[in-house]
């Protein structure tokens, strides 16, 4: 979702230090959202919950067995690369779309898509649209310096649909200019359109529209050159969507470990093999993780089923045809 100013930046601090760092700060510094539903939101308590939050424990969990052990770190689309490149934080869990420039030109790494999405369009249901190409003429709210805003002029160009952008940085900001009615149309990824819905009064007065007009494969990102810390986060996704595969819950996860004989099962778990340790964890570094966080499927039902995402293509690969997909643990 962003291709800002600084596209030629390399990052400032030295990537490869950042494993070790973590450790000696005994801390992870996550940059997160500064707030969206089912993805990274402060509850009640200002405790952070949402399925980017839980990738954020699943690492403190795999460093020190302690889900509780991050800071949270609340990034714009705009100054989100630029905390990562200059070090303010250690990853970004934060709904960012997997680029070539952005793998390449802006110096970072994407260990894994953790969501497949697509961009799309909300309108209030009283606007009587039904399809993006019935917005010809309309106002239409994006933030800027994003992909969002690239893939809007790109579509609207090649779809010959005319359109006047109310250009807002701020999430919180774009939003209420929406429900206030200064724009007709709010686009962005379709998961952020079910969670600004999902927290308005009358969320049946927003429809969001059927066309998907790009691509977007979400995941976290580290800093470029640091292969410890991406094999690190990447594994870590992977043992969640095995976990999942498997049957491997938060609830039965220590009694699998010390009973479960299938051969995966017990490297995945730590019983064989040195797994953990070409991670530069501890062998049991999965059961915590899934202990305290629980596998993909849970961190998505905790998460993203609530406000009415579905899983679709973030089902898991063979068993639901969906694209999670893990490689094996050997």
């Amino acid at each position: 979702m962003a291709l800002p100013a600084v596209a030629q930046q390399q990052p400032a601090a030295p990537a490869a230090a950042t494993l070790d760092a973590i450790r000696a700060r005994g801390t992870l510094i996550c940059g997160v959202n500064t707030g969206l539903a089912g993805f990274a939101q402060p509850d009640s308590q200002g405790v952070w919950r949402g399925f980017d939050a839980d990738y954020c424990r699943a690492v403190a969990a795999a460093l020190f067995n302690d889900p509780n052990k991050v800071r949270y770190v609340p990034t714009t689309a705009q100054n989100r690369f630029t905390a990562l490149q200059s070090g303010e934080v250690d990853m970004l869990a934060r709904n960012t779309t997997w680029t070539l420039s952005r793998d390449t030109s802006l110096g970072f790494d994407f260990p894994a898509i953790n969501f497949y999405d697509g961009q799309g369009f909300m309108v209030k249901t009283s606007l009587g649209v039904r399809t993006a190409r019935e917005l010809d003429g309309a106002t239409i709210c994006v933030q800027p310096g994003t992909t969002t805003e690239q893939n809007l002029t790109d579509w609207a160009r090649a779809n010959r649909v005319n359109f006047t952008p109310v250009v807002i940085e701020r999430l919180e900001e774009l939003v209420t200019a929406f429900v206030a009615g200064r724009c007709d149309a709010y686009t962005t990824d379709v998961s952020g359109l079910a969670s600004t819905r999902s927290a308005q009064a009358r969320p049946a007065d927003y429809l969001i529209l059927p066309d998907v007009i790009s691509k977007e494969p979400l995941g976290p990102l580290v800093r470029h050159g640091d292969q410890r810390f991406s094999d690190l986060v990447r594994w870590i996704h992977f043992g969640l969507v095995a976990a999942e595969e498997l049957g491997i819950t938060a609830a039965n996860v220590q009694q699998m470990a010390a009973n479960d004989t299938r051969p995966e099962v017990q490297r995945m778990l730590g019983r064989n093999g040195d797994l953990g340790r070409m991670l530069a964890v501890d062998n049991a570094w999965l059961v915590n993780v899934i202990r305290a966080v629980g596998n993909y499927g849970e961190v998505f039902e905790r998460n993203l089923t609530p406000i009415g995402i579905q899983r679709g293509p973030n089902a898991v690969w063979p068993t639901a045809g969906g694209l999670q997909f893990a490689p094996p643990f050997r």
